[in-house]
Order: C-alpha cells, then sequence, then structure tokens
C-alpha cells in the first residue's frame, strides 16, 4: 500500500533566513500603511491568511478579501526577491535533502505537502533550493486559514490522482510545531514531529506525536519508521 508523506515547509523542511516574514512586512506596509504590521504575531505553525488575518485585528482593520488579495500578489513580488538574497540562516534542514532524495525514488511512498503558506508562497521557497518538483499533491493556506481543516484537501487530491483513497493509518504528517502534530489528529494519520523549527523536543513531545526526532542528520532512521 502507498504511503502518503505530508511535509510542512518552514522550519520543516528549510529556513528561508527570514524571507518570508520581511516580505509580509514590506508588502504590509505597502498594502495597508502600517510598519512593523506583525511586531509581536507568532507565525510558527499558522497558516498565511490566519497571520494576516491577526495583524489586521492587531491594528484594527477588517480583513477585506480585495485587499487581502491585494496584500498577496505584493507579498509574492516581494518573496521572489528576498527568497533569493544572501543570508547567513537561510538553509535546508539537516538530512532533509537526502530523505526527500531517497523518498522520491520508492515505489511505495508518494510526497506530499501539508503547509500553511499560500501555494505559491511554498513554490517560491521550495523552487529556490530545487524541491518543488519532488512533491506531487498537497494542501497550502489557500484551501483554509484553519491549518486543522488542511488534511482532507491532501487526501481528495490524493484520490483524485490515483484513483483511490489512501488509508489513514499510511499517512504521515511531518512537522516542527505543535500545531502540525494537532492537524493530523482529528483524521488518524500518523505524526512526526521534528525539533528543527522554534520549538523544543519537550514542546513537541508534550503533543504525544507517534515519531519524534531532533533532526532528521541520520536521515536512515526516518526510514525504520516507515517499515517497523
Amino acid at each position: 500500500m502507498t504511503k502518503l508523506l505530508l511535509f510542512d515547509i518552514d522550519g520543516t523542511i528549510l529556513n528561508s533566513g527570514g524571507a518570508g516574514k520581511r516580505a509580509m512586512v514590506q508588502a504590509f506596509e505597502e498594502v495597508f500603511r502600517v510598519k512593523d504590521g506583525f511586531r509581536g504575531i507568532h507565525m510558527s505553525g499558522k497558516t498565511d491568511p490566519l497571520i494576516l488575518r491577526e495583524a489586521l485585528e492587531q491594528v484594527g482593520m477588517p480583513f477585506e478579501p480585495n485587499r487581502a488579495e491585494d496584500f498577496k500578489r505584493r507579498y509574492f513580488e516581494l518573496l521572489a526577491v528576498e527568497i533569493e538574497k544572501p543570508n547567513a540562516f537561510k538553509k535546508l534542514m539537516p538530512g532533509i535533502l537526502e530523505l526527500i532524495r531517497h523518498l522520491h525514488g520508492t515505489d511505495d511512498v508518494e510526497l506530499g505537502l501539508l503547509t500553511g503558506n499560500w501555494r505559491r508562497g511554498a513554490e517560491l521557497k521550495l523552487g529556490h533550493f530545487g524541491l518543488m518538483d519532488y512533491f506531487s499533491v498537497g494542501a497550502f493556506g489557500d484551501d483554509s486559514e484553519d491549518r486543522n481543516q488542511l488534511l482532507p484537501f491532501a487526501l481528495e487530491r490524493f484520490k483524485k490522482e490515483h484513483g483511490q483513497p489512501v488509508e489513514a493509518k499510511n499517512v504521515y504528517v511531518i512537522g516542527d510545531t505543535p500545531r502540525d502534530v494537532q492537524s493530523a489528529r482529528p483524521y488518524g494519520a500518523k505524526t512526526v514531529a521534528i525539533a528543527t523549527g522554534t520549538y523544543s523536543i519537550d514542546d513537541l513531545r508534550a503533543e504525544k506525536p507517534d515519531f519524534i526526532f531532533w533532526d532528521l542528520t541520520d536521515w536512515q532512521q526516518f526510514l525504520k519508521i516507515l517499515n517497523p
């Protein structure tokens, strides 16, 4: 049976070196005329539309779909520039490239994304590292503001592509935040927490994921959870 592995992006696959936040801050200032609009907002694990909504609420502005679209367009333009800038913190997480390349060549494994990024943002970040083409299905911030609603979108896209559903026991949600773990639990998917983001391993362990790693430096250890 095919196993579907759904990866988060920021903090799990890569660190953009702050490119996403810088682009958001600049876009917010240009569109809404407010400087440093995301000050004090914790972004890890949240969807992009939720982050935008929280920023607007913080400055007392309503969430208007047309202006949100203006923000998104400008954000994508700025992100395309920011992600290309040299930055000492911009990197792929340990072992992730080797793992993805190995899994991509495995017959009974399908790689996908489960991310709060808008799809275009995901494409820009992963594309910078040459990784976007490894992922065939996914769910994004475009699908829902609520991260806990994203998994069914990925499952439906898998079903449409393959002509049959994937069993929940064969779905693995892989992320670096408690929200990643929480988003999988209602659907019976397995959860894999990796402490490469802003949350400690103790924070992640408190969510009782099925599997937990400090990082994927020894990426072959990850393979063991797929074939226990």
